[in-house]
């Protein structure tokens, strides 16, 4: 089998060239290429260099895999319920939560308390909104309030997935 180079690939084919040399950079003789930077090939791959490249794609997820875990966790000891938590694409996705479990996240996060009521959907939305960049460090989640379900509100996918190491 030959290494493709990034010289190999024409400039505007960064996804190739990339994915190339994180081949190369593991030890896998696999070339990548594309016509188009819609489409990505890899090159016919023996047996042993497939089970080292499913190998290497756990690790790269095992940590936030690990996250997602002491994230259930840390609901679950806080009643905060996110039954749709799950990882998607390398990265942790929350889904639908009650506005009480909302509330109950966002004084987790450090907002203040809003009352002893559970305020309207877009007031916890609001409310998150601000309490997850304070409590994360810098994290964005995306946040809606359901049309179809006013005591719900959508916290999407975080912005960022989980960096190396955390």
């Amino acid at each position: 089998m030959t290494v493709m180079t990034s010289a190999d690939c024409p400039p505007r084919n960064t996804a190739a060239a990339e994915l190339s040399a994180a081949l190369r950079e593991a030890g896998l003789p696999v070339a990548a290429t594309s016509g188009a930077e819609e489409h990505v090939q890899l090159q016919r791959l023996e047996a042993s260099d497939a089970r080292q490249l499913a190998r290497l794609i756990r690790t790269g997820t095992k940590r936030t895999l690990k996250a997602a875990r002491a994230l259930r966790e840390i609901c679950e000891a806080y009643r905060i319920d996110l039954p749709e938590l799950r990882v998607r694409q390398g990265r942790i996705t929350l889904g639908a939560c009650r506005l009480d479990d909302a509330v109950r996240l966002a004084r987790l996060l450090g907002a203040s308390s809003p009352g002893a009521d559970v305020p309207e959907a877009t007031a916890v939305r609001d409310l998150l909104a601000q309490a997850v960049p304070a409590g994360t460090g810098g994290g964005a989640l995306r946040i809606s309030v359901r049309e179809d379900d006013p005591d719900v509100v959508e916290l999407g996918g975080p912005s960022m997935p989980v960096p190396p190491g955390g």
